[in-house]
């Protein structure tokens, strides 16, 4: 989402990300930018700082005797990226996260492509138990710079509602 500014003080204003739960529709797609090109550091970096061990992934000789034939990006690192390049326009004002469900990886990420991400809402309602609160559900899709989806799944985000003191 674009940022915005809101005024906090005389002659004062601060930049806004996010949406508050009005801004949600269901029905739209916002388009997460800008995208990343994954590199050979960023995978192997985040390959042993979560302790995978698997070879696929950082061992050049035992993967190009796979049926992918070179490293496979690590899909926890995808899907880090992917929810990251949500935050802004999604869940950037979110109190909480309340889930992530069908988690699909449909494609596999290699070190060189570039990925990008996109959000649909597809489901919002008012929170029964905080009146000045909402949940939002968004479905997620990666996908690399040839438009080939590599991942998708949903996410359910607790926002505030405009006007309240977590808006900024």
């Amino acid at each position: 989402m674009v940022a915005t500014a809101v005024q906090v003080g005389p002659s004062r204003w601060r930049e806004s990300y996010g949406r508050c739960y009005e801004d949600f529709n269901v029905g739209e797609t916002y388009e997460h930018r800008p995208g990343r090109t994954i590199s050979e550091s960023d995978n192997t970096w985040f390959t042993l700082i979560t302790m995978n061990t698997h070879p696929l992934h950082f061992d050049a000789e035992y993967a190009a005797r796979t049926e992918f034939g070179r490293p496979l990006v690590n899909s926890c690192l995808t899907l880090s990226m992917v929810v990251g390049m949500s935050v802004s326009d999604v869940s950037q004002k979110a109190i909480a996260n309340l889930g992530w469900t069908s988690i699909e990886l449909t494609a596999p990420v290699f070190i060189g492509d570039t990925i990008y991400a996109e959000s649909e809402v597809i489901a919002k309602r008012e929170s029964a138990s905080r009146p000045t609160q909402g949940i939002v559900t968004v479905r997620t899709r990666g996908v690399k710079h040839d438009g080939t989806e590599f991942m998708r799944f949903e996410r359910t985000i607790l926002v505030p509602k405009r006007g309240t003191s977590l808006e900024l």
